[in-house]
């Protein structure tokens, strides 16, 4: 079996195929779909002070992090 018959229907736009490879790894939509779905998302990673990084989706809970920071 080729690699063109391995494609899967894009869930989002009908129109799209999803290769192979971006399917095995659970990927449901084409790159264009896909693309334009994170271009949506507005989020920041922060790392935190002796720890990880956490994900911070509000800009006013960064601002908090460093008060003394003005912009």
């Amino acid at each position: 079996m080729s690699a063109e018959d391995r494609r899967y229907l894009c869930v989002q736009c009908y129109g799209g195929h999803v290769e192979y490879r971006r399917a095995q790894l659970g990927y449901r939509t084409c790159m264009p779909c896909g693309e334009a779905a994170a271009k949506q998302k507005k989020h920041t990673v922060a790392p935190m002070n002796k720890s990880n990084y956490m994900l911070f989706t509000d800009p006013e809970m960064l601002k908090q992090l460093n008060p003394k920071r003005t912009t």
